[in-house]
């Protein structure tokens, strides 16, 4: 094999998982549609084996679900599923903030500054995937303030699951809720952690983590 051959195959997954997970995510492939490998490498221009590594990727993130004798298909989430999720979710946050509280700096809260106005900018814009991939960074900034890499590599599946979830109920959401509310809500929640309180953030993650699209 070529040194050139070598370098391009991990390109080619990673494209690979990046447009799959974009589609995914944004609806053009729903929930429980089946992935079938010879229309997809013949639609990406690619062979089998990169797009068998990229689906194996997609499958550790919790986007797809292989499943014996039939092939692969986007996950589906039952409502047993979301609820189990939030619940997981709740309890690494709320760790998450014990550990990190209080912070060593204002320094500490860019990462959530940055995810918060990208929210805002993206409902400015009306673009609603760039706002749910802007609530996912927030809440990954978050569980990152407690500086705890296996608590943040258990807490990433989690939020990337839920983040499909709300990708599937993103227009009926949309008639819902005003756009600006989810924006308000992280606000919220950013204020009490810039607090450096552990109970006012304890108690505004309380009132955060309700069963909602955009959590």
């Amino acid at each position: 094999m070529e040194p050139d051959e070598v370098l391009e195959h991990p390109s080619l997954v990673e494209l690979s998982v990046r447009r799959l997970r974009h589609e995914i995510l944004s609806g053009a492939l729903a929930p429980g549609e089946r992935l079938i490998e010879e229309q997809l490498t013949q639609r990406f221009g690619i062979s089998r084996a990169p797009l068998r590594e990229a689906l194996r990727s997609l499958g550790q993130q919790g986007l797809v679900e292989h499943l014996p004798r039939r092939g692969v298909r986007v996950t589906e989430l039952s409502r047993e599923d979301v609820d189990e999720l939030f619940g997981l979710r709740d309890v690494l946050e709320r760790y998450a903030v014990e550990i990190a509280l209080p912070l060593p700096g204002a320094h500490s809260l860019t990462g959530l500054a940055q995810a918060l106005e990208g929210m805002a900018s993206a409902v400015r814009a009306d673009d609603p995937l760039s706002e749910n991939e802007a609530h996912r960074r927030f809440h990954l900034a978050l569980v990152t303030l407690a500086g705890h890499r296996q608590l943040l590599m258990a807490y990433e599946p989690v939020i990337l699951k839920l983040q499909l979830y709300m990708a599937a109920n993103l227009r009926r959401e949309a008639e819902q809720r005003a756009p600006s509310e989810g924006v308000e809500r992280h606000r919220r929640l950013f204020d009490a952690i810039a607090s450096g309180d552990p109970a006012i953030v304890l108690d505004a993650l309380s009132r955060h983590g309700a069963r909602t699209y955009i959590g």
